[in-house]
């Protein structure tokens, strides 16, 4: 019976495009970077290390732990606001949830060898699947700036 269903497969960009685009406020945005999809990811996740450096209001993550691709981690803004984040991290994957926080994140290679990223995220509405839509475009910006100077960073190594 299943034989005749039509079957698509998202690549993990277009799933996050896919979960943003049902959450009021959400914003996606995206850059291709020059190189590989593993070498982009390593510098995005690479375990929670970079993590940090990239979210721009980021200062520290602490208690990270890891149990096949379920992660939890408690997080402290430049602000000295605190969250504990649980979620899914995988390759080219990671969607974190706090009871006040979102955070997305995803890249998929480029036909052309390239990786593209993809970024959400912000400050939860409480009692509300919503997102505060304020400077969220600019926040993410500033992360794929980051990432960016990471990944050229890491590659002149």
């Amino acid at each position: 019976m299943t034989a005749n269903w039509p079957q698509a497969e998202l690549d993990a960009v277009r799933r996050l495009r896919a979960l943003a685009a049902g959450i009021p406020g959400a914003v996606v945005t995206e850059r291709v970077f020059d190189r590989p999809l593993p070498v982009v990811w390593e510098v995005m996740w690479d375990g929670g290390r970079s993590f940090a450096e990239i979210q721009p209001d980021m200062h520290s993550i602490t208690d990270l732990t890891v149990d096949g691709d379920r992660v939890s981690l408690h997080a402290r803004s430049r602000y000295g606001f605190r969250a504990h984040l649980q979620g899914t991290v995988r390759p080219g994957w990671c969607w974190l949830q706090s009871r006040f926080l979102l955070i997305g994140m995803a890249a998929a290679e480029e036909p052309d060898g390239r990786t593209r990223v993809a970024l959400t995220g912000g400050v939860r509405v409480p009692t509300r699947a919503a997102l505060v839509p304020i400077g969220v475009r600019r926040e993410s910006t500033k992360s794929l700036d980051r990432l960016q100077e990471l990944v050229l960073r890491d590659s002149t190594r």
